[in-house]
């Protein structure tokens, strides 16, 4: 599958990176399975698949499984709103209360909470959607446990967690509801947060398209893309090629079953359809997601966005040009910070000195909580897409030696 003069990559070293992906994380159980996709000038250079697709099962992954590619979901919907803009019905820097006026009143924490009643201020700047593209929202995750702000999000009935209340009472209207009723982290443009800003912005394209998110993702981008295995919900006639996904339970015990393929609950219609992290999908959907990037927002005859629009996404839209290491408040972050700043839906690599690993000025990627990960290098015009299941994705260094064994097998 790999070719040394057409995609100018060793063929031999192409080939280390399965050895070391089967040695370190297969044969010691650290991840179930594990799929790489790495693409060249447009076309695969090298594709393989190793693991059990589930528990009990001697049938290995392969091309077809499809895998819960949670935050990868964020460039797809941030894709989705800029397709608006390129419309005329929003702009970047847009108030987010001009499209959700749930959040004309929300203010700044300045005190309160854990039982005591919230004190706010008002904020410095209106949020708008270059904060919710670039995580400089104010909002977070509650899953972070890092301040009064976050546990009163797991303590609404919509945001428990980033997973578990999909299927609970609330759906993306609700979910705008109860987030605006609660203070923000810091005052928008002022720090670099991990955060559900882009199931805020899933919300914004909900309402100013008049579609619901999943059928404007389903109609506009990927049918188009012909990304025909991606979706929020897992149809019956496609269940049998869904995968285990795990979680790490801790030393000593290792990882343990989170979401058993058979019976996940991806196999149901979510209530909260979440831009920020919902899909499902297969290494060769994203791929063709990847392709239409990397070629300037069109992919075989079908344009999905402009030029210039995919150049401003993949700028460095951090206030004072400044990097997520210096800028960063989370705690929880798909990313090594240093060198790094984030455009309009991915982390865009600006010092690749500073990042202390090989790649390309300019190059842009993101990744989701069950170790998937993709990136794209307009340099060297590479992109990888990675997929496994095991929560949480920080766990292991496994992005960074990939992409370490990728560089190196260039010729």
């Amino acid at each position: 599958m790999t070719s040394r003069g057409k995609h100018g990559f060793d063929a031999a070293r192409l080939g280390r990176i399965d050895a070391f992906l089967k040695e370190r994380y297969l044969d010691s159980g650290k991840l179930p399975h594990a799929q790489i996709l790495i693409s060249r000038d447009g076309e695969i250079a090298h594709f393989s698949s190793q693991g059990a697709a589930r528990e009990g099962s001697a049938k290995a992954i392969d091309e077809g499984s499809i895998f819960r590619i949670a935050s990868m979901t964020k460039p797809i919907t941030s894709v989705a709103f800029m397709m608006l803009v390129e419309e005329g019905k929003v702009a970047v820097d847009t108030p987010v209360a001009d499209i959700l006026p749930e959040f004309k009143d929300v203010g700044v924490y300045n005190g309160g909470g854990a039982g005591v009643p919230f004190l706010t201020k008002a904020p410095a700047e209106p949020m708008r959607m270059l904060d919710l593209l670039r995580h400089t929202s104010g909002l977070t995750y509650g899953f972070q446990n890092r301040s009064n702000v976050d546990a009163a999000y797991r303590a609404t009935k919509s945001n428990a967690g980033p997973v578990e209340n999909w299927h609970g009472e609330h759906d993306l209207d609700g979910f705008i509801a109860d987030l605006a009723r609660t203070p923000l982290e810091f005052s928008p443009g002022q720090a670099w947060n991990y955060s559900v800003s882009t199931d805020v912005l899933g919300a914004v394209v909900q309402r100013v398209s008049g579609m619901p998110l999943d059928r404007f993702l389903a109609e506009k981008i990927f049918a188009p893309l012909k990304m025909h295995d991606t979706a929020f919900v897992v149809p019956e006639s496609k269940a049998d090629r869904l995968t285990d996904c795990y979680v790490w339970a801790g030393p000593g015990v290792g990882r343990v079953m989170y979401d058993r393929g058979a019976e996940s609950v991806w196999l149901r219609q979510p209530k909260l359809v979440s831009g920020g992290g919902g899909l499902a999908s297969t290494a060769l959907d994203y791929h063709r997601f990847c392709l239409m990037l990397a070629n300037g927002g069109e992919l075989d005859g079908v344009r999905i966005l402009g030029r210039k629009t995919i150049e401003l996404m993949t700028m460095n839209h951090l206030p004072g040009k400044s990097d997520l290491a210096s800028l960063s408040k989370s705690l929880f972050s798909e990313t090594t910070n240093a060198g790094v700043g984030f455009g309009l839906g991915f982390a865009v690599t600006q010092d690749v000195a500073k990042a202390m690993i090989p790649g390309s000025a300019g190059e842009y990627y993101w990744g989701g909580m069950f170790t998937t990960a993709f990136f794209v290098d307009p340099v060297e015009k590479i992109h990888m897409v990675f997929m496994t299941q095991l929560s949480p994705s920080m766990l292991y260094p496994i992005r960074r030696e990939l992409k370490t064994l990728i560089y190196s097998a260039l010729t």
